[in-house]
């Protein structure tokens, strides 16, 4: 499970891109098993989903300050 970033404000933009790459795979991997079964962590795809949009906000962010 990913864990909750703090302190984005300074990362830079190449590890924001992996780490977003990495949390959308993680994503696609919970979407996979949880057709199969039932998933017993229920909160965790919205808390991926919450990271994601954290990073995207900060690469935003970085983004307009250019």
């Amino acid at each position: 499970m990913a864990k909750k970033n703090k302190n984005l404000k300074g990362e830079n933009v190449e590890d924001l891109k992996k780490k977003l790459e990495a949390l959308r795979e993680e994503v696609r991997v919970l979407k996979f098993k949880m057709e199969g079964a039932k998933s017993k962590n229920v909160k965790e795809l919205s808390v991926l989903r919450k990271d994601i949009a954290r990073i995207l906000t900060e690469l935003n962010r970085n983004s307009k300050k250019n």
